[in-house]
């Protein structure tokens, strides 16, 4: 299971990584980059839950915050790399040991004059946009790594693109709003090969705003009841009950309920212990839908990372 939440996680920032890296590399062998993750990690006790919390990048923010622990090691010269992918403890990092016998902090790292020459060098070549670090004591700004940057920044942007759809959505009409959930499941998949979705609407329209098949021959179909209502506009027990009412009145068994707003507490035990199968989305998770679909959103630039390919090296 791939968690992309740490908040429960605790998982030790970067810095806290060095201190167990040159335990690790205390013994005098010589180990390869993922030899040293793999101890590292059963040295710190990392979890089986800590080691799935994955970055946007793919790769685990475990894994990630080692390698950048190993790096700073490196350019204090505690570390070195006696060949290509190998890692093995200096005379420095022995010394590192004896002085920081319990953990090693940013702030200890200003005692390693080849990391303050590292340190200096990236502020002479820091943009505004670039890392925000203290130029007087070449000490990093925070605890986060650039990846947890680039993380949280792409995480504030969808944040307010989510907040942006639900505004749009609500301020619309309602035909707008269910043209918009049917474009939705057509875009997850919903619909067949032949994508067969409909918007029914209307004052006859039995509670049902629409539907999508599911297979080519409209055998399998799974209407839709779409409410745009402003946040705070709770749906009810007995909205649901109503829209149970009129699924059952074409014999169907299949039923998505979307809100702009969100479910009583109420509602949403009632729906879970239907036999009828009924999925309710709330204004957060159509959002989230939305912007992971691509329905009313549209991708405004890329950018690429590049770090250095380790297993070229090897």
């Amino acid at each position: 299971m791939t968690i992309s939440d740490e908040s429960a996680l605790d998982i030790p920032k970067w810095h806290e990584f060095m201190h167990p890296v040159l335990q690790v590399l205390s013994d005098g062998e010589t180990y390869s980059r993922r030899a040293l993750r793999t101890a590292t990690t059963a040295a710190t006790g990392i979890t089986e839950d800590q080691l799935s919390v994955i970055l946007k990048s793919g790769q685990s923010k475990v894994d990630n915050r080692i390698g950048w622990a190993t790096s700073a090691l490196t350019q204090a010269g505690a570390v070195e790399r006696p060949a290509r992918g190998a890692y093995q403890i200096t005379e420095v990092g022995h010394q590192a040991l004896k002085d920081h016998p319990k953990s090693i902090t940013l702030t200890d790292l200003r005692e390693f004059p080849s990391w303050v020459a590292h340190a200096e060098a990236r502020a002479a070549r820091r943009t505004e946009a670039g890392m925000q670090v203290a130029q007087e004591t070449g000490e990093p700004g925070d605890d986060s790594t650039p990846e947890d940057r680039i993380s949280g920044a792409i995480d504030e942007l969808q944040r307010t693109a989510a907040d942006e759809l639900l505004q749009r959505l609500q301020d619309g009409t309602p035909d707008f709003f269910e043209d918009a959930v049917v474009k939705l499941l057509l875009a997850m998949d919903y619909g067949g090969a032949e994508q067969r979705g409909l918007k029914v609407g209307g004052i006859a329209d039995g509670g049902i705003d629409g539907f999508v098949d599911q297979d080519p021959l409209g055998l399998e179909r799974v209407y839709i009841q779409a409410k745009r209502y402003t946040t705070g506009n709770s749906i009810s027990r007995e909205t649901l009950q109503a829209f149970i009412g009129a699924l059952h009145g074409r014999g169907a068994n299949k039923g998505v309920f979307i809100t702009t707003s969100h479910f009583t507490r109420h509602a949403r035990e009632y729906a879970e212990n239907l036999p009828t199968r009924i999925v309710l989305i709330d204004g957060e998770r159509l959002t989230s839908l939305m912007i992971k679909y691509r329905v009313g959103v549209h991708v405004e630039r890329t950018y690429e990372v590049v770090t250095v390919d380790e297993d070229f090296f090897e």
